[in-house]
């Protein structure tokens, strides 16, 4: 069994959150994983619960409100893939000090056309996370990179 209880990718717009969010969903699903798995998608939560607000306060609560769906998920036994922008550590450390996390650092030298939603003061991971440069790798290498991690 997986020590697991949630995987967090983390990192700039347009660094393949949300794909690789996707694309580790369908793996856990067609190779019949014991566990469901979800995605708590920062825009899908934004889009919800209509918070358009990218000032630090609005992301805390974005964050937190992804933290807190996360935690509910894990206390029913299931695991989530949480992919938000998250640039806050504290509030990552804050999770990791009560869960199991894979925490994945994504990044890419790239313009993807999200270059207006970037957070000036991101703060990228210290200890206890895998980093994966998106920019020249495919989606299905930084896929495997994630998964040599977590099996």
């Amino acid at each position: 069994m997986n020590k697991y209880q949630a995987i967090w990718l983390t990192g700039q717009p347009a660094s393949g959150k949300t794909t690789l969010a996707n694309m580790l969903i369908d793996h856990f699903n067609k190779n019949g994983h014991e566990k469901d798995f979800y995605n708590i998608d920062g825009d899908d939560l934004r889009d919800l619960f209509q918070n358009k607000d990218y000032s630090r306060k609005g992301r805390f609560a974005n964050i937190r409100l992804g933290m807190s769906i996360a935690a509910y998920l894990i206390n029913k036994n299931k695991t989530p893939i949480i992919s938000l922008v998250s640039p806050y550590r504290e509030l990552r450390e804050e999770f990791k000090s009560k869960y199991e996390v894979l925490e994945v650092y994504l990044f890419t030298t790239e313009i993807r056309g999200r270059e207006n939603f970037f957070v000036k003061d991101y703060e990228k991971p210290l200890k206890n996370f895998i980093e994966i440069d998106t920019t020249h790798q495919t989606e299905q290498e930084s896929l495997n990179e994630i998964l040599n991690v977590y099996r």
